[in-house]
Order: C-alpha cells, then structure tokens, then sequence
C-alpha cells in the first residue's frame, strides 16, 4: 500500500478548483494557483517509507507535526520583521509564510515510530512499516 495525498483545505470542499474558471480572474489566473505547497518525494523501501519536503527558510521550531485519524499533518509558520529608523527616514520590512500539508498513513506504517529531521531547508521523515508488511527473501524449499 502506498501514502496518499489527502488534500485538506481550511475552507473544506466548497471551493473547487474550477469554482472560479475565469482566465481573467485576479490579473490572469485563479487565486487557488497562488496557494504554495512544499515540493515532496515519497520512497518506498522493504523496511520503510522516506519523505523529503522542500521547505527553505524554516527553523525547526517553525514545523508542528502531529498524527491524527491516520494522518500525518505537517504544518509551518514563520514571519520576520526588521524596522530601521535613520535621522531622515525609517523602513520596515516584513514576510510572513506558512504551509500545511496531510498525507493519509497506510496501515502498513508504525505511527509510533515515525522520525523527522530537519536538515538544509529538507524536512525528511522515516515512517517504519509493521514487521508482516516488510518484503521478506523468499525461503527456497528443496524438492526430495
């Protein structure tokens, strides 16, 4: 079994994607394909699933991961300000980003032995599977 994308919206699903199907909409295109998701990988191996999400300019404080109703929710938030004053003038600057994202578990996954490191601006999680879900070498039986 593989991990699935579960596409979990704040709004929930009263808006589709072709709710606002105007090319014109907000100076060529719809506001939807603004929303930012982090790049992701998934890799699947005999002993575990691997997960790398692209997410530069987070500190690890940033992210709150959780596991909930079989879901593994990943979310990050992260604003900054700087403000200077001179004798003539003064600036301030500021950003704010922020990403959410829930990938549904398979059954196959030990919730309780999930791991996240945060490397590089790469956020990578290792998701052990269930010892029977493991491919095993099959066993050669000799023919008397």
């Amino acid at each position: 079994m593989s991990l699935v994308k579960f596409n979990k919206r704040p709004w929930g699903n009263l808006i589709t994607p072709d709710f606002f199907n105007s090319d014109d909409f907000f100076n060529g295109g719809s506001w939807l394909n603004t929303i930012q998701e982090p790049a992701m990988n998934v890799k699947e191996n005999d002993d575990n699933f691997e997960i790398e999400l692209a997410a530069p300019g987070y500190d690890k404080k940033d992210f709150n991961v959780s596991i909930e109703n079989g879901c593994l929710n990943i979310s990050a938030e992260n604003s900054n300000s700087k403000e200077e004053e001179e004798d003539t003038y003064s600036r301030k600057e500021f950003s704010y980003t922020s990403f959410q994202k829930s990938l549904r578990l398979p059954e196959s996954v030990l919730d309780d032995k999930i791991k996240a490191t945060y490397k590089d601006g790469v956020l990578k999680f290792k998701l052990a599977k269930k010892e029977e879900a493991k491919k095993h070498t099959p066993k050669t039986v000799e023919i008397s």
